[in-house]
């Protein structure tokens, strides 16, 4: 499988082609695996190439944690991915610190064609820094709603097995957290004139809705989706309807 090499760092990635020009990268929360994206890469992948990749310290990619790393080593991280794969114009999905990481990449590189930005904030302020630590450190139900984790125990049995297997240790998700902490594009994103989807679990603990709603206005050609009940996960607890305005939304932009 192929991989980037960025100083330390050695970024693992999956592409659904090779050279595909034109894909949709999923960029995951801070931690996470590549299993973060399983819903939605079911959905997408298809209709449209897919390229998926470990943040560096994550799963079967590598790093120091101890390492300085900021929002824009992140980025361009994941422009590195991007150059590899052959992808000219990229469809960013990201999720968490993994929206902020799209968005600064779309505000500093020239891929982004389009934006969809899933429980993201235009600035590291309104993160509850605590909430998702408590939830990379394994509580699930600071990241998903408590119905879903009382209703669904096969998928959240599943979801402890794909994060035991996959997600970042401890040093390695803190180091992420850590590196979009200054971050803060609020006066700048009149200048990512892509489309943009902005879409949130609307009893989200680890970014307040709220903070969805002004990101989406803030956005010259942004979109706001709430789903009302779900938590930080909404790419799991709604991924039905989020996948249907995800694709709705790609297809507007590829079109």
């Amino acid at each position: 499988m192929p991989r980037v090499d960025r100083g330390a760092a050695s970024l693992y990635y999956e592409a659904t082609s090779d050279d595909p020009e034109e894909a949709v990268a999923f960029v995951a929360e801070a931690g996470l695996g590549a299993w973060s994206w399983g819903w939605q890469h079911r959905a997408v992948a298809g209709p449209h190439d897919a390229v998926v990749f470990d943040h560096r310290g994550t799963g079967r990619s590598t790093g120091a944690s101890g390492e300085d790393w900021d929002v824009e080593t992140l980025a361009a991280d994941l422009d590195a991915v991007l150059a590899d794969a052959g992808v000219r114009r990229a469809h960013l999905v990201g999720l968490g610190v993994g929206g902020m990481v799209a968005l600064e990449h779309a505000r500093t590189h020239g891929r982004a064609a389009s934006l969809a930005l899933v429980g993201t904030a235009a600035h590291a302020g309104a993160l509850d820094r605590g909430a998702l630590a408590d939830f990379l450190d394994g509580d699930l139900a600071a990241g998903l709603s408590a119905e879903f984790v009382a209703d669904r125990p096969g998928v959240i049995d599943q979801i402890r097995a794909w994060r035991a297997d996959e997600d970042a240790a401890e040093p390695a998700w803190r180091a992420q957290v850590a590196a979009v902490a200054e971050f803060d594009a609020c006066d700048d994103l009149h200048e990512v004139t892509v489309p943009a989807l902005v879409a949130h679990g609307a009893a989200d603990r680890i970014v307040p809705a709220e903070a969805g709603e002004t990101l989406a206005a803030g956005l010259p050609r942004g979109e706001h989706v709430a789903y009302e009940g779900a938590g930080h996960l909404v790419t799991v607890e709604r991924s039905r309807p989020l996948n249907d305005a995800l694709l709705a939304h790609l297809d507007a932009a590829t079109r």
